[in-house]
């Protein structure tokens, strides 16, 4: 899924692509009819009453254009110019082209299969170059067929008849003015192809810089925290807020004992495969991973069904767990066990600190709770202990056999009892 940051950036691009389209719309009609300007005096020295009309038409049709490229452009200054209004003006595009070539070839009794030599058409490529700016693949495969659809129709609408008088106009289309209609139709292509690989490249550019941004990020904070900052909502973050999440606290037993006399190596290689462990039940369930620390990893869970996916993931965890301590026993390693505590309440989150430094946190009765619960299920020989509040928030029935009724506890840090489930895996379970 792409990020916010990402769409917004699109979008700015879009919105600047229809600007870019816009002003080469009213340069080229200005420069258009000064090069019209420029023609008369060879139109009135030809005394050919068709070369008149196709000035008119031509002068008609480029201030149409002119209107249609300011028209855009005032829209897009006010801030109101809207996505959807991209493919009125790519349909404007094809029309302009092929009511100038339509009305050319009817006014000049030229067939259709001579139509290449009229100067407007050359401005078909301009047309399909403008989609090149506009990073919209679907706009450009309609512009496409739209334009060869016309272009086609054009070609084929009237019989090839070649008189001397349709000659003689044919060898009037490549003079000088209809040539250098022409050249100035291949230099805005060039300018237009320009521009559009420069944003190209731009947009590139600023992809990458926040691919890198989000890859430094994710190393001290969660994937969910990235995406929110990456779409510059930080000020959001620091302020923070009280919110109900499900907490899950996971812990390895006896590992401190353990690796005092283990080579660094060999911590090493067991502590990355503990957290792939974790990383992967935690992206099946939708978790934020907050931290690991040392042998151990808070992971939390949002919205509605947080607590449902906090169970199952405590559920994976003891199974992927209990299947790695399987594989070292076979391995000739001691085997491995865990704690895991999970409680769903209301915490504060928020993130501190500055853009050189930043750490997403929660705290609150609830962070307290799962911690204890995580501590408790290693002094009873429990792989997951929950409450009562978890299970029925989770929509579970608390007389289930999945889940043993425990006696209530008094945590460290509470005055009164809470009520608690456990949850035992067998060692020789293999699921």
């Amino acid at each position: 899924m792409r990020s916010k940051v990402g769409l917004k950036l699109l979008r700015a691009a879009e919105i600047e692509a229809e600007r870019t389209v816009a002003i080469i719309r009213i340069a080229f009609s200005v420069v258009l009819v000064a090069v019209l300007l420029f023609s008369v005096k060879e139109v009135e020295g030809t005394g050919e009453k068709y070369l008149k009309w196709q000035l008119v038409l031509a002068a008609i049709a480029f201030l149409s254009y002119f209107a249609l490229g300011t028209i855009s452009y005032c829209l897009i200054q006010r801030n109101v110019f809207q996505p959807w209004m991209t493919w009125f003006a790519v349909t404007a595009d094809c029309l302009f082209l092929f009511l100038n070539g339509w009305l050319s070839l009817v006014n000049s009794e030229i067939p259709g299969d001579i139509l290449f030599a009229m100067p407007v058409i050359w401005l078909a490529p301009v047309i399909l170059a403008f989609g090149a700016l506009r990073f919209n693949l679907w706009l450009q495969v309609y512009v496409g067929v739209l334009t060869t659809t016309g272009l086609a129709f054009l070609v084929f609408w009237q019989p090839t008849v070649i008189t001397e008088d349709i000659a003689h106009r044919v060898v009037l289309a490549l003079e000088t003015s209809p040539n250098l209609l022409r050249l100035l139709m291949v230099a805005i292509l060039g300018a237009v192809l320009v521009i559009a690989v420069r944003r190209t490249r731009f947009l590139l550019q600023r992809s990458i810089a926040e691919a890198r941004q989000k890859a430094n990020l994710v190393r001290y904070l969660p994937m969910q925290i990235v995406d929110t900052l990456a779409d510059g909502e930080l000020e959001v973050l620091r302020e923070g807020q009280q919110q109900d999440m499900t907490i899950l606290f996971v812990d390895i037993r006896g590992f401190t004992s353990w690796s005092k006399d283990q080579k660094p190596k060999d911590v090493s290689v067991f502590i990355n495969a503990f957290r792939e462990i974790v990383l992967l039940a935690g992206q099946d369930t939708d978790a934020i991973i907050d931290k690991f620390i040392g042998d151990a990893a808070m992971l939390l869970f949002e919205g509605h069904d947080a607590p449902l996916r906090a169970l199952n993931c405590a559920h994976r965890l003891s199974t992927d767990i209990n299947h790695w301590s399987q594989d070292r026993i076979r391995e000739g390693e001691l085997p491995v066990g865990a704690g895991i505590g999970v409680h769903h309440g209301q915490v504060f989150s928020g993130v501190v600190g500055n853009e050189t430094r930043l750490e997403f946190t929660i705290f609150g009765d609830a962070v307290n709770i799962s911690a204890r619960l995580e501590q408790l299920a290693k002094e009873i020989d429990m792989d997951v202990i929950t409450t009562e509040t978890t299970l029925l928030a989770a929509g579970l029935d608390t007389i289930n056999d999945d889940w043993q009724r425990l006696p209530p506890a008094i945590l460290r840090g509470r005055p009164s009892e809470i009520s608690i489930f456990g949850f035992k895996r067998s060692v020789s379970a293999k699921d």
